[in-house]
């Protein structure tokens, strides 16, 4: 009895020492030499400030201000609405909006009210931002990823279809062109996954930023 304890007491340490500590020291320093980007979560900094990561979503928007008082929820969060100078993600399911600590899909079946309700909404939302700058959009025009949210919810890159759309409305808030819009939306688009996994993506921070660059942030 004594000896079986003592037994599995070493082994205990042993396991806790080599699959607690060590491994995953190894495996961390492995990440930072070979890959220190991706290990360190592909952050985005601008003069010296994080501004935003490559892999995570984030909402490029104004908080509303009603008779000069900013407007929160019943949760406390802001009510914000999108700023039309910047280009925006796809809907986000987490709760603010594109919360990287709670990363969550909805787990509702397509045919669930709630799921057809909220794609209803984001429609909406989208055509009442778009639809000014590009008449020709419609319901059925309106791209998936702006309709429905991603299964991160915190989905970094848009579609380029999307992409496209609210190229109209960047070009005509910041005095662009389309197609100098047009160009940026190539540079900053990435190819499927491996080559081969999943679809094009424009990645919506990078192409923000590129905006930022060009027109000093107007």
């Amino acid at each position: 009895m004594k000896k079986d304890v003592i037994t599995s007491a070493i082994g205990i340490v042993v396991l806790t020492l080599l699959l607690g500590i060590i491994y995953p020291l190894f495996i961390t320093g492995v990440s930072q030499v070979a890959f220190p980007g991706n290990a360190n979560g592909q952050k985005v900094y601008v003069g010296g400030k994080l501004v935003g990561s490559k892999t995570i979503g984030q909402q490029f928007a104004l908080q509303v201000v009603k008779n000069g008082k900013p407007q929160v929820d019943k949760n406390g969060n802001p009510v914000t609405t999108p700023d039309p100078k910047y280009f925006q993600t796809r809907p986000s399911a987490t709760i603010p909006p594109d919360n990287a600590a709670a990363t969550a899909f909805s787990n509702l079946g397509p045919n669930s009210i709630a799921t057809e309700q909220a794609i209803a909404s984001n429609i909406q939302a989208y055509l009442a931002l778009e639809k000014p700058y590009d008449p020709t959009l419609t319901k059925g025009t309106v791209p998936v990823d702006a309709a429905d949210t991603s299964a991160s919810g915190i989905d970094p890159d848009i579609s380029i279809a999307n992409a496209d759309i609210q190229a109209h409305r960047i070009a005509a808030v910041r005095h662009l062109s389309l197609s100098r819009v047009d160009q940026l939306i190539s540079k900053y688009t990435h190819g499927r996954g491996l080559g081969f996994s999943g679809e094009p993506g424009v990645n919506v921070l990078q192409l923000n930023l590129a905006l930022d660059r060009l027109t000093g942030g107007h």
